[in-house]
């Protein structure tokens, strides 16, 4: 059992550290204005997006414990302290695991 957990870290090391390597390698002939670069851009942020209504409308775990109007307390207050931070990233992840774990004991 433990041969294929370090086998699968393993694997899974190799495969994001290879693509790191070569989008990095890569990356000087990319321009940031391009139409195939902002298709990317737009892909990874939809993608973003779609994960998170899923984990919002449908979680699993621990998640799944807490109501509807609670999570979308969370998000909403998050989105507020990421734009008053100026788009930091770090506050509103600490605040909302801060903010979940309040309501949720009080809710």
């Amino acid at each position: 059992m433990s041969n294929i957990i370090v086998l699968a870290i393993i694997a899974t090391s190799i495969a994001t550290y290879l693509s790191r390597f070569l989008g990095a390698i890569s990356s000087e002939k990319i321009k940031e204005d391009s139409k195939i670069f902002k298709w990317f851009n737009c892909l990874a942020y939809s993608t973003l997006a779609a994960l998170i209504s899923r984990i919002l409308i449908f979680p699993e775990g621990a998640l799944a414990n807490s109501d509807y109007l609670v999570r979308f307390t969370v998000i909403i207050i998050s989105v507020l302290i990421f734009f008053i931070s100026k788009k930091n990233l770090v506050y509103p992840t600490v605040f909302s695991a801060i903010i979940l774990s309040f309501l949720n004991s009080y809710f």
